[in-house]
């Protein structure tokens, strides 16, 4: 392209896409869906703004994504601003500020668009994410963490998604081992890359007194009995042993709130949970690859205890059955307005021709009609 030449107009950004008519409307649809099912549970949706000024926006929670948010300056305030690149910060912002004394456990639930300088997590490439999701915040127990994957699990399955696979981790459990035994900083830094890329031999070389421990719990990562069986004969220190307790207790609750599911544990993953501090959960539909959501525990801007579960709608509506769209029908120019609302009322796509068309059928199939209303009757479009 030469310096004169202008882009295509519908050339966007790496990251960016126009959703059109069809998927728009699928995902408009199935995010209604979601949150109808939130509601159900007592999840009172609110809705925060895009943007906001960098240093609350990126404060507290929100803090560990900082490197993933665009910036830009206000131009009335000469401060600086930041998208949103997820949602939850701004909830706990929100639970902490102005619903500081609403009555606890606080659920609430959110829809909305989220945009990351990069994304390594969501797949797609994508940039720009929805998310609709929940936060139960104030207590800090099993029980909460099953509520949040079990409302998830409920939402999926109102769109369609039924046979799911929750993979569990403890983001905390590695590090708090390897803060306990002291290595210096150059080891503790390799350490953490060894296990993030899952590599035995590199954890043997840099673990010094905790290699052993911490190949036992690489090892341990699997079905969720098997690997909770394996984690409970690692000798850990009453630290460490209190998040693989958790860890048990609250992958036992999950089980219990959700029969049927298949539950994986991973003890030592902590890739992508930059703020989380207690259980952390994956969610995917069993013969796909695309992570269809992920929640966990966190603290509020406040310290309070908080968790939450996240579901992408880009990816859940690229893996849920496609629902059968309404009937769209051509109403001829000159209908009666009562023939049209008749149709609609019992739940057709109406059309109506804004002036008279040579050939009624074929102008019913060049605007992708099924059906010509004639004094009230379907007809067919051949």
């Amino acid at each position: 392209m030469t310096c004169d030449q202008l882009p295509s107009p519908a050339l966007l950004p790496p990251g960016f896409i126009d959703l059109l008519a069809a998927d728009a409307q699928t995902e408009a649809n199935g995010t209604q869906a979601l949150l109808s099912v939130f509601a159900s549970h007592g999840y009172e949706r609110v809705a925060p703004p895009l943007l906001e000024f960098e240093d609350t926006l990126l404060g507290g929670a929100g803090a560990a994504l900082a490197d993933q948010a665009f910036r830009l300056m206000d131009p009335d305030t000469r401060r600086m601003m930041a998208l949103r690149p997820d949602i939850t910060p701004q909830i706990a912002r929100i639970a902490a500020t102005r619903l500081h004394d609403a009555p606890r456990p606080l659920r609430l639930s959110y829809a909305g668009q989220a945009v990351l300088v990069g994304n390594g997590t969501a797949g797609q490439n994508e940039r720009q994410i929805g998310q609709a999701g929940i936060e139960l915040i104030g207590p800090d127990s099993a029980q909460a963490d099953a509520e949040v994957v079990a409302i998830a699990a409920e939402a999926l399955a109102r769109v369609g998604i039924t046979d799911l696979s929750f993979d569990l981790t403890m983001p905390l459990l590695a590090p708090s081992l390897i803060e306990q035994a002291g290595l210096p900083a150059a080891t503790v830094t390799a350490l953490m890359h060894a296990l993030d890329r899952k590599d035995a031999a590199a954890v043997a070389e840099h673990g010094g007194p905790i290699a052993d421990v911490l190949i036992r719990l690489l090892n341990a990562a699997g079905e969720a009995d098997q690997a909770l069986a394996a984690l409970q004969e690692v000798d850990l220190p009453e630290k460490t042993r209190a998040f693989s307790d958790r860890l048990r207790d609250s992958t036992a609750a999950i089980r219990a709130r959700v029969p049927g599911c298949q539950v994986t544990v991973d003890p030592v993953e902590f890739r992508g949970w930059k703020y989380h501090t207690g259980v952390c959960v994956s969610v995917y539909a069993l013969g796909s690859s695309e992570e269809l959501g992920r929640g966990g525990r966190y603290l509020c801007n406040d310290d309070e205890p908080a968790c939450g579960l996240t579901l992408r709608p880009n990816a859940v509506f690229r893996v849920a059955p496609r629902r059968a769209q309404p009937q769209r029908v051509y109403l001829p120019f000159g209908t009666d307005e009562a023939v049209g609302r008749t149709l609609r009322d019992k739940g057709h796509v109406t059309v109506a021709g804004l002036a008279p068309a040579g050939s009624e059928e074929e102008e019913a199939r060049r605007l992708a009609c099924s059906f010509v209303s004639r004094d009230g009757t379907l007809v067919p479009v051949n």
